[in-house]
């Protein structure tokens, strides 16, 4: 079995009736749960009447970095939002400074509010980083990130940085983008990660890996993500399936693995 430890199903399916055959994909690959992950608060509502009626799906709450003009979220907002049942993490939040300009301290005050609220309500934290290194490992270490953790979704940075985050109680998240042949690199990480410490996910409708890429991601392919660290670390498949879903439930619900549905 496995989980789609990050996806945004709001995004693939443009409609309620898109879901359905998405969710029947998934479940014939073994795919037995997924996070729904939000990237702002205006979207927030129709991702939760979207997934629903389904009780395989979870959710987070958050606003992405990237996120301009839009609803800025505080901390009491973030926290009343995340409690209920459905929502079992704070995010995606972090830094993107990739293709940003000029003073980004609203993006560092964005995701201190993020933390703050992580460790009020005691959910871990989904953290998207992308050239912003040192000041995410700061962020996070000032802001006291270790004492709720959580998972650096999307990993494309180096050994080091992963070592940083395991340090602050956080997990190490591979997407598609592991399976590129220029992500040598990454897949580096992959083979030295602790295996107690590895989720996977799509980032569904984004980066599908190979061998379906130029197609929009879907959380069926997170299994195509998974036999291919099974192949880089010389491990069988289900050892990777098994112990990728159950550090999912380790993070989100603080056991090996829960009798029923999230």
């Amino acid at each position: 079995m496995l989980v789609d430890s990050h996806c945004h199903l709001d995004m693939l399916c443009q409609q309620a009736d898109d879901l359905p055959p998405v969710l029947e994909r998934a479940q014939a690959d073994a795919i037995q749960h997924l996070l729904c992950v939000a990237i702002s608060l205006e979207r927030f509502p129709s991702m939760m009447e979207l997934i629903a009626p389904y009780p395989q799906i979870s959710a987070s709450v958050g606003v992405h970095p990237d996120g301009v003009d839009v609803e800025e979220p505080d901390v009491e907002r973030l926290c009343a939002l995340a409690d209920q049942p459905r929502i079992v993490a704070i995010g995606e939040t972090g830094l993107d400074y990739y293709r940003a300009e000029g003073d980004l301290e609203w993006q560092r005050e964005r995701f201190r509010r993020h933390i703050r609220a992580a460790r009020a309500v005691n959910k871990p934290l989904i953290v998207h980083t992308r050239a912003a290194r040192d000041d995410t490992l700061r962020i996070l270490a000032e802001e006291r990130a270790a004492e709720i953790g959580g998972v650096l979704h999307c990993f494309t940075e180096d050994w080091e940085m992963a070592q940083a985050a395991m340090a602050m109680n956080f997990y190490i998240s591979f997407s598609g983008i592991v399976t590129f042949k220029n992500a040598l690199d990454l897949q580096a990480v992959a083979r030295r990660l602790p295996a107690e410490r590895m989720l996977i996910e799509t980032d569904s409708p984004y980066l599908a890996p190979v061998p379906k890429r130029g197609k929009a991601n879907q959380p069926a392919y997170v299994r195509h993500v998974a036999e291919f660290i099974a192949g880089l670390r010389e491990e069988s498949f289900a050892s990777v399936a098994e112990m990728t879903t159950r550090n999912f439930y380790a993070l989100f619900t603080g056991a090996p693995r829960p009798d029923r549905a999230l």
